[in-house]
């Protein structure tokens, strides 16, 4: 634990960081499910589902949470199962 007034602020503010990012994450994680599911069930609302997915993958990318490669690679492999199961 730390002594100094700053470091103990830092420490809060690292948790209330890493909290805040890990709720970004999961929801991203959830809707990329959701879309892989309505790909694979061949779903009616199948593009919907990986339009969301794909604006959750690119607004974790503007806020820092995942690199912009990353996203890109999640798009584009949301992009090539929606292709394939057409």
């Amino acid at each position: 634990m730390p002594n100094i007034k700053s470091a103990k602020k830092r420490v809060k503010v690292a948790a209330a960081k890493t909290a805040q990012n890990k709720t970004i994450t999961s929801a991203m994680r959830t809707e990329i499910k959701k879309a892989c599911a309505a790909i694979e069930s061949n779903a009616d609302n199948k593009q919907d589902a990986v339009r969301v997915a794909i604006k959750k993958i690119d607004k974790a990318a503007a806020k820092g949470i995942i690199k912009k490669n990353t996203a890109a690679r999640r798009k584009s492999s949301l992009a090539r199962k929606l292709n394939a199961g057409v």
